[in-house]
């Protein structure tokens, strides 16, 4: 059994300041070290492990630092410019960390009190005190230097208290810094071949691991049908009581199709396990091997659960939606495997769904379980889900590869709305845009997106574009809630 690789998250922290001026103005060393602390304990606040190397003013210390975050295998690393500091002291040490930087501008108050500044009469006291308030001086010339470097950088400006805007952004970047952590270090299964024809979502794999890291495990169908022969009567009866708990199986579900369902489960659940994996994509055609075939007709109940529990599965061998839904999952906003099929212009809606496990911990209500007599376009019958994504705020997502071999995120915020869908016994929901339901499907379609997508729940474009940006990949965003009417596109 391989085991599920995980990481714990490392930021690195330092500040910097000029060494030159501890001696001239008293107690600006330990006020600044103070506000470092106030960082430190924010960050830590955050969920993440803080690699704390304290303030920075030398080249000497600049250079230590670099080693000691290297040894350390920080993510991340948090610059807070505490006052004006020379770029020698910052340049050695992001170089050697070779990971992002984000450079915290942040004052210890909103405004100097200039009164009282200018009461104190001591001409060094008062530039003692200017030093204290003075962090965004430095950070153009670091801007200069990272830029000239090569050095990818991000900044939060704001205040060190009282600005939820700020600290909501430092922990946006903590949160990204978390999906790409996942990323790197998720089992992504392929189980089968590719649904024949479907061009738009043929992936190059090796893009997928250098763009996101992580490792891809080939799976072979008869392994789980081998496993499924194993299961056993008790673990068909545990799982059966799961299937009554988390879904509303309809009185016209055979009780067979329960029990094969059931077995398939079982098998799966086995599978992920022997193999460690964190997300999967499969599709078989299921002819000439009766075995196979039984087992692939009856995946979509354990896939469903598999993807409720932070295992997203995409069907049709979606790879780069696979990855979209583990993206999505990683942020906490769910991700379902979907596609548009139709549009409402009477209600200014686009209707969204597919055939196939969805994540039903995102479900509006109860996941209805219904049997099809035929799985359109693709071979046999059993039991499938019902379901729309919950009413209320959500992202949709597609890694897109381009035609230049680059992997960029495509994004777009909208509202699940309450109406009638197709109870045809696949997710269903109805999506509506800012930019209303024509114009959002050509935005959408002019960046070449495969057919298929992933929803999730929230609006977090702006924690994907973050992502994007550790990844160094681009993402187009198509709308934002927010700005109701307008067309963006973001990226660098």
């Amino acid at each position: 059994m391989t085991k599920l690789y995980t990481h714990q998250l490392k930021i690195g922290l330092f500040g910097v300041g000029l060494q030159a001026y501890w001696e001239q103005f008293e107690g600006l060393e330990e006020r600044l070290k103070g506000y470092l602390e106030v960082v430190d304990t924010k960050l830590t606040n955050c969920g993440a492990e803080i690699v704390n190397l304290g303030l920075i003013d030398s080249p000497e210390k600049a250079m230590e630092a670099g080693h000691a975050f290297r040894k350390a295998d920080v993510d991340l690393l948090f610059l807070y410019v505490t006052t004006y500091a020379l770029s020698a002291t910052v340049l050695p040490v992001v170089r050697r960390a070779n990971v992002p930087v984000v450079v915290l501008n942040l004052v210890p108050e909103a405004a100097i009190d200039y009164n009282a500044f200018n009461k104190i009469g001591d001409r060094t006291r008062m530039t003692g005190e200017w030093l204290a308030y003075c962090s965004a001086c430095p950070v153009p010339e670091l801007a200069n230097v990272f830029k000239r470097s090569r050095v990818p950088f991000y900044q939060v400006t704001g205040m060190l208290h009282n600005d939820p805007e700020a600290w909501d952004e430092v922990q946006e970047w903590i949160q990204a810094a978390q999906v790409a952590s996942v990323m790197a270090h998720n089992r992504l299964g392929l189980m089968g071949g590719y649904y024949g024809g479907m061009l738009d979502i043929y992936s190059n794999l090796t893009l997928q691991c250098a763009t996101f890291g992580g490792h891809i495990e080939m799976i072979e169908v008869d392994e789980l049908s081998a496993i499924r022969q194993e299961v056993s009567d008790e673990e068909i009866e545990d799982i059966l009581q799961v299937f009554a708990s988390e879904f509303e199986i309809q009185p016209d579900c055979p009780e067979a199709e329960l029990r094969r369902a059931a077995s398939t489960a079982v098998a799966l659940d086995k599978l992920v396990a022997r193999h460690g994996l964190g997300s999967m994509a499969y599709y078989h055609k299921g002819t000439g091997n009766v075995p196979n075939a039984d087992t692939m007709s009856s995946v979509i109940l354990g896939n469903s659960l598999l993807t409720a529990r932070g295992i997203p599965v995409a069907g049709e061998y979606e790879v780069k939606n696979a990855q979209a839904m583990k993206i999505l999952d990683a942020f906490g906003a769910g991700g379902s495997f979907t596609e548009y099929y139709a549009m409402d212009y009477t209600d200014d809606v686009v209707l969204m769904g597919h055939d196939g496990p969805g994540h039903i911990a995102i479900a509006e209500g109860k996941t209805k379980v219904r049997p099809l007599y035929v799985y359109h376009g693709k071979t046999g019958n059993g039991l499938s889900v019902e379901m729309s994504v919950k009413h209320g705020p959500v992202t949709l997502l597609s890694v897109v590869e381009t035609v230049d071999g680059k992997v960029v995120l495509l994004v777009a915020e909208g509202e699940s709305v309450a109406g009638p869908v197709l109870e045809i016994g696949n997710t269903n929901s109805r999506y509506r845009f800012p930019l209303g339901a024509r114009r959002f499907v050509e935005c959408w379609n002019s960046h070449g997106p495969a057919h298929h997508c992933a929803v999730g729940v929230g609006h977090i474009s702006s924690k994907i574009d973050k992502l994007a940006r550790l990844l160094g990949i681009e993402a187009h965003i198509v709308c934002r809630w927010e700005d109701q009417h307008s067309t963006i596109k973001s990226g660098h």
